[in-house]
């Protein structure tokens, strides 16, 4: 049985549900989820939780995620990327120069309103909002506030016929759509723009040079050491506070039970999680404040059962 993150180096061509589902055929198990849609256009980064590590799925899902991308100048589409039918022309007769486009980025550095864009797994009244867009039905797209922790210009600007693209890198909080990032910043230089090309370069702590290909991973597990691939539960758990607790504690931890708080933890939100580690080194469960009682924590989730020791 294998237990781990397996960083995968999504193919584009691919939805991530398409890739699950083949780590499911290729490892023989239905215990398999990943940590964060990427279109299928787009390649790069997928790590996907296998064995007892799908109960840790949530906690790498709110990592940031950093990509790298390409935006055009010059005709949008109604996908707002390279994929969809072009919505709006303006032709780029003089491209923006280069410290115009940077200026333009750090702009958006910090703390953004953003609208998801119709073709997006976004769900209004119960549908994805891809669904209203292939029926042609208009609907109002929720706001939602996402971080750009850091953006900068990596290429030249090229100016080719109508048309100008560059290339950036943005490392950005979860939920942001670097479709509609690509748009926004046509905006600011005064085109209409679409995202011509992207691929995630990392997910938390996790970069591509990591990652496995499909045909790693079949020649890996036919050869029985796919194992060794797989990123532990332990360091994949490596951004929460951790807490080492005795054997003693840790037969109550097995079982579920609410825990004093220690002092050095006191300080914690009802947000913040608490990784829990043996004195051998297994992280055997997640714990969070009690939402009611003062002092207490409580298990979000326990990660091994009596019958794994």
């Amino acid at each position: 049985m294998y237990n781990g993150v397996l960083l995968l180096h999504k193919p584009a061509g691919m939805t991530s549900h398409d890739c699950v589902m083949k780590i499911r055929k290729l490892l023989k198990t239905k215990k398999v989820g990943h940590t964060g849609t990427l279109d299928p256009e787009v390649s790069g980064v997928l790590p996907i939780c296998v064995g007892r590590a799908t109960k840790i799925v949530e906690y790498l899902t709110e990592k940031s995620k950093t990509y790298d991308a390409e935006v055009t100048l010059g005709f949008s589409t109604a996908t707002e990327d390279q994929t969809g039918e072009v919505t709006e022309k303006k032709p780029v007769s003089v491209p923006p120069d280069e410290q115009t486009v940077q200026s333009v980025l750090r702009s958006l550095e910090g703390a953004i309103e953003q609208v998801p864009p119709m073709y997006s797994a976004v769900k209004v009244g119960g549908k994805k909002l891809y669904e209203y867009a292939r029926a042609g039905i208009e609907v109002e797209r929720p706001k939602r506030t996402i971080t750009i922790h850091h953006i900068e210009l990596t290429s030249e600007i090229r100016h080719e016929q109508d048309k100008a693209r560059f290339r950036f890198v943005v490392t950005c909080s979860k939920g942001t759509y670097v479709r509609t990032l690509a748009v926004t910043i046509g905006e600011k230089l005064g085109y209409p723009a679409h995202m011509s090309h992207l691929v995630r370069t990392a997910s938390g702590p996790f970069t591509l040079d990591e990652c496995l290909t499909f045909e790693d991973v079949e020649g890996l597990s036919a050869d029985g050491t796919l194992s060794e691939k797989l990123v532990p539960i332990e360091r994949a758990l490596d951004h929460l506070p951790k807490w080492i607790i005795s054997d003693t504690l840790a037969k109550k931890v097995e079982n579920g039970a609410v825990l004093e708080t220690p002092g050095s933890f006191s300080h914690l939100t009802s947000e913040d999680r608490i990784a829990v580690f043996t004195e051998a080194g297994r992280c055997t469960a997640v714990y969070y404040p009690h939402p009611t009682k003062t002092g207490l924590l409580k298990p979000a989730k326990v990660l091994v059962q009596k019958s794994e020791q």
